[in-house]
This record gives structure tokens, C-alpha cells and sequence, in this order.
């Protein structure tokens, strides 16, 4: 009980810097969504095209991205792009998760388009189409009703893996946790309230897949 009275404390005294923190949270995580998407899709259509050298460097960036840690691609990201242009933690954070994440949105993409029944590419085929008009007309739409539910898992574990960007001194949830634990000398009060804001954040997002998910179902 003193246990829950100390964290209901620690919560009350940090919600207005842990309210705007877990913004930032949000913010990151939303522009590395849409970039980690951009180019899962691009390196997704690389990966099953014709070409010998596209298919090579598809499977580089994803072998690269995805046999190294996350933390070492942050920081070597964060040094590597400020070196050329002097970006903020927030856009070097949010653009080094996006490139992480697209390695693993290329394959739930890959997967998917290569999971469509090859008879429908060659009715399309006879039909006229073309092989691009065939991917975006026949192909694509049904993958990416198929793709929805890794994506959704990848958006979830993106959200969690933003935490990481603490050590580039962005100012998120757990960047905060970090620095009230340290000024409180509350750690454990105050990274059970950081875990509630993250499972708030988590159950939203699920909520938020499921109704769309169901959205597919009914339109099919």
C-alpha cells in the first residue's frame, strides 16, 4: 500500500513534464513510422523485382539494419548524419528509427506481396495489364490487408524502441524517467509510472489497429 501511495505521488508531482514527454514520444514515433513504411514499401518492391543489383542492395540494407543493434544504429546514425547536416536529436532520433524499422516493414511487405496466389498476376497478365498496373491494382491491395497485422506488432515495438533515443538527449518519456529518477531518488516509483504511460500509449495503438483491421473485414 505505501508502495502505491508513493507512486500515486510520483505521478501526480511529474504528469505535466511526463504529459508533454510522452508527446514527444508520439511524435518520434509517428515520423518513424511513415519513413520506416516509405522505404519498407521501396525496399520490399526491390527485393522481388527483376533486377539482380536492386535485389542485392535490398538484401545488404536489410541484412545491415537487421543483424545490428538498434542503440548502435542511433548513435551511429546521430553522429553519421550531423556530420553533414546539423539536425536536431528529434529528427536524427526519429530518422534512425525509421530507417531501422523499414528493414523489418520490407520483409512483412515481401512476405505479404509473395503470399498473393501467382494465378492472379496472370489473369491480370491476359487481361492486358502490365506488371506495375498489376501490383498496384491486384496485388498490393490485398498485401497490404494481409500486412496489417505484423505492421501493427512493428508500430507497437517502434513506439517501445523510441525509448532509445534518450541517449541523444531527446527529451522523451524515458528520458525523463531517466533524470526524475535521478533528481527523486524514487527509481522504481518512477519508472513504474513511466511503464504505465507506455502501456497507456501501447493499449491505444492496439486499439486503434483493431478497429482499422475491422474496418478491412467489413469492407471486404
Amino acid at each position: 500500500m505505501e508502495l502505491l501511495n508513493t507512486v500515486f505521488e510520483v505521478f501526480m508531482r511529474t504528469y505535466p513534464g511526463f504529459l508533454e514527454a510522452a508527446l514527444m514520444t508520439l511524435k518520434i514515433t509517428a515520423v518513424a513510422l511513415v519513413l520506416g513504411t516509405i522505404l519498407g514499401l521501396v525496399f520490399a518492391l526491390m527485393k522481388i523485382s527483376r533486377s539482380k543489383i536492386l535485389q542485392t542492395i535490398a538484401n545488404v540494407y536489410i541484412t545491415i539494419i537487421r543483424g545490428t543493434p538498434l542503440i548502435v544504429q542511433i548513435m551511429f546514425l546521430y553522429f553519421g548524419i550531423t556530420e553533414l547536416i546539423t539536425l536536431s536529436g528529434f529528427w536524427a532520433g526519429a530518422i534512425a528509427l525509421g530507417i531501422h524499422n523499414g528493414a523489418y516493414i520490407a520483409e512483412i511487405f515481401r512476405g505479404a506481396i509473395q503470399g498473393i496466389d501467382r494465378g492472379q498476376r496472370e489473369a491480370s497478365s491476359s487481361l492486358g495489364m502490365t506488371r506495375a498496373q498489376s501490383m498496384r491494382r491486384i496485388i498490393f491491395p490485398q498485401a497490404l490487408k494481409r500486412s496489417i497485422p505484423p505492421l501493427g506488432n512493428q508500430f507497437i515495438i517502434t513506439l517501445k524502441d523510441s525509448s532509445l533515443v534518450y541517449i541523444i538527449s531527446v527529451q522523451e518519456l524515458f528520458a525523463l524517467a531517466n533524470r526524475e529518477a535521478a533528481q527523486s531518488y524514487q527509481p522504481l516509483e518512477t519508472f513504474l509510472v513511466v511503464g504505465v504511460y507506455y502501456l497507456i500509449l501501447v493499449m491505444i495503438f492496439t486499439y486503434l489497429l483493431k478497429l482499422y483491421e475491422n474496418k478491412l473485414n467489413v469492407d471486404k
